[in-house]
């Protein structure tokens, strides 16, 4: 019996509010030993790099031990059944709360990051490149190559569970960004889709964890006024000054529009996490702002996350 196949862990009605299961996976360097820490640190039974068919007999197990909060990661190392991770969720949904964690990184970022720790991709080995193990080699260009091709071969091994669950692009974040987003994120309930509203900017790149992209750009900039410059789309100034321009209100009504029609086939659809990034040139003013009137506009209908990538401010709708 394949892991997709394994039945249900029989329980109370109950259940389902009282355990939990947060799934860590996610590229190499992204980010997952960060992320499991931060659970730790927040009371849960972390255990890494676990093979995708110990799950549910690891939630049988710290059920009838009492431990109400469970956080494993995956990774490529478990490729061969990687496959059957969606199925075994879907199942564990029946008795747990279920959150399903991807993170994801820029490919030149995860390149800087294992330059600058010296470690090795956990995928050398399965490349083809002639450097691997060459000390020369990874020194120089032929290194770099190689390990662009782990990672790339990685993003292919991760393909099925990248697809489930909230996506969070970590290439601009620190490690207390992060930890911060991690425990935000599995403080909401997953009985309900989650919209992610996220201000960026665009100088330093669009979110991998975007389902749809807002360019704002073009509307009345606080950023040349003086006093507001040093402020934020959170200021009330900012705020004053952007409400009385007609082009930021019919931006934020045609967002709003776009939302309200097509979120509800969204849910319909099954689907857990939304991403929503709305940029503008420096992730400061516009973006913040109407991220910020977003959040509030759609969190009684939705369970809302909001994050300023480049504030590094997160919140959500159950604060």
């Amino acid at each position: 019996m394949s892991p997709s196949e394994t039945a249900a862990v029989p329980t109370p009605a109950d259940a389902r509010s009282t355990h939990q299961l947060v799934l860590i996976s996610g590229l190499s360097g992204s980010g997952k030993s960060v992320a499991l820490t931060a659970l730790e640190d927040s009371g849960y039974y972390c255990v890494d790099n676990l093979p995708p068919q110990l799950i549910t007999p690891l939630v049988e197990q710290t059920r009838a031990s009492g431990q109400k909060r469970v956080a494993v990661a995956v990774d490529a190392r478990s490729a061969e059944s990687l496959a059957d991770v969606p199925g075994l969720l879907e199942n564990l949904r029946d008795c747990c709360e279920v959150h399903a964690i991807y993170l994801d990184c820029a490919t030149d970022t995860l390149v800087q990051r294992f330059s600058e720790t010296r470690r090795r991709h956990p995928l050398t080995s399965r490349v083809t490149a002639q450097q691997i193990g060459n000390p020369a080699a990874a020194r120089g260009e032929g290194y770099a190559n190689a390990l662009i091709e782990s990672i790339e071969l990685e993003r292919e091994l991760l393909r099925p569970v990248a697809e489930i669950g909230l996506h969070i692009d970590t290439s601009q974040m620190k490690s207390a960004q992060l930890r911060d987003w991690i425990k935000q994120t599995v403080r909401v309930q997953a009985s309900q889709m989650v919209v992610l509203f996220e201000s960026f900017a665009f100088k330093r790149g669009v979110p991998l964890d975007a389902d749809y992209v807002f360019d704002v750009r073009m509307l009345p900039n606080p950023h040349y006024d003086p006093v507001l410059r040093p402020l934020t789309g959170r200021d009330a100034p900012v705020a004053e000054f952007l409400l009385r321009q007609p082009e930021v209100l019919q931006m934020q009504a045609d967002i709003s529009g776009f939302l309200q029609r097509w979120l509800p086939k969204l849910a319909a659809d099954h689907r857990s996490y939304v991403g929503v990034a709305i940029g503008c040139t420096g992730g400061q003013h516009r973006s913040v702002f109407l991220s910020e009137q977003l959040s509030r506009a759609f969190a009684s209908q939705y369970t809302v996350l909001l994050r300023h990538r480049e504030l590094g401010l997160t919140g959500s709708s159950e604060q």
